[in-house]
């Protein structure tokens, strides 16, 4: 379905009235707005949550305040405060894009639109966004929220990834944005997505276009979008070593591009490697005992990563030095970047040695 004239007016108008009554005016972001403060933001939501995002985004910017201070810091302390928040290539993205206005925008971030897309990690609807609430340019957006909105307004067949699908949200977009009031369009149809037409049990009885909404006219809201197709996510294996000599944790910092880039991790080895050998090899010291962690899934977009766990201990005293590797201390811990699942794994490391605290105590009381 083409939008015409009169719909995309009253679509507008009415999430603009519905948007100052009832829209989101208080998010962190939307406080002494700047193109640096609105960006973060939005690389932040990328495929996470609002109210995820607003306590990371609160650290980040009081220790990163502007471009200047995000192009110079360590990327460790710049991975560390991203920590938990996943997909740390937008964090590696967002520190070398501050780097390259730094260098080459005399350290102002660009208010032109090819040069906005042509920096690391922004592509064209993130562009849109941030010269949209930033700037107050009339530039369309499709996040997943929008995409939504609209696939059920106009009732849009087909999966939003395939390209032709895709190439009609955009024109959708564009049309329905209004001459005037575009920071103000743009968070309202963004607001409207993630607070009314939710993914299920959209509240389509408090939704300001629900009068035009085809799907709801049709009474098909949750068939719109179009899911994508179902495949099953292949797995893969593979062993961590939480080398250990008793108090602290041997961490080696991953390469920087690929999973995990640039983050402190585990070391890692096949299933097959002889594990004494390998440490014999690599830091010249031989476990003296060893200990099964209970395993875990890590789930990415493109396939399930099932990590093995185990804690070797090892006589620090022998260990050869090795580039890219830190002895961790989980009581007083550097600020580094983490990569989740060694969050996880450090969570499990606690509560195994509270177990172990208690069975010691248990025996000394049946001892007594």
């Amino acid at each position: 379905m083409k939008t015409t004239a009169r719909t995309e007016d009253r679509f507008a108008v009415r999430l603009l009235d519905w948007a100052r009554r009832d829209g989101r005016h208080d998010l962190p972001w939307q406080r002494n707005v700047t193109p640096y403060r609105v960006w973060v933001s939005e690389i932040m939501l990328q495929q996470t949550q609002v109210a995820t995002v607003i306590p990371y985004y609160q650290r980040f910017t009081a220790r990163f305040p502007d471009l200047q201070s995000l192009a110079n810091a360590p990327l460790d302390e710049v991975l560390h405060h991203w920590s938990g928040l996943g997909y740390y290539a937008r964090a590696r993205n967002l520190q070398r894009a501050a780097q390259q206005i730094r260098d080459n925008c005399s350290g102002k971030f660009p208010t032109d639109f090819d040069a906005v897309t042509a920096l690391p990690g922004i592509g064209r609807s993130t562009a849109g966004a941030i010269l949209a609430l930033a700037c107050n340019q009339r530039h369309a957006i499709l996040d997943g929220n929008v995409r939504r909105v609209l696939a059920r307004f106009h009732a849009i067949e087909g999966w939003p990834g395939e390209k032709s699908v895709e190439r009609e949200l955009w024109e959708l977009a564009d049309a329905h944005i209004p001459q005037q009031d575009v920071a103000a369009y743009t968070q309202a149809i963004m607001d409207l997505g993630a607070t009314l037409c939710t993914r299920s049990k959209p509240a389509c009885d408090q939704c300001p276009v629900a009068e035009d909404c085809r799907a709801h006219i049709l009474g098909r809201e949750t068939d719109f979008p179009t899911p994508r197709p179902r495949k099953t996510l292949p797995v893969k294996r593979v062993r961590m070593l939480m080398l250990t000599d008793g108090k602290r944790l041997m961490l080696e910092q991953r390469p920087p591009a690929g999973i995990w880039g640039g983050l402190w991790s585990f070391p890692e080895l096949a299933g097959d490697a002889d594990m004494g050998l390998w440490c014999r090899e690599r830091f010249g010291s031989e476990p003296v005992s060893q200990r099964q962690v209970p395993p875990l899934r890590h789930t990415f977009s493109h396939f399930h990563l099932d990590i093995d766990p185990v804690l070797l201990t090892i006589e620090p005293a022998n260990v050869r030095d090795a580039d890219k590797v830190i002895w961790f201390e989980p009581a007083s811990p550097p600020q580094i970047g983490l990569a989740k699942p060694v969050s996880r794994l450090l969570e499990t490391l606690k509560a195994i040695a509270g177990e172990t605290a208690d069975d010691a105590h248990s025996q000394m009381r049946l001892v007594g």
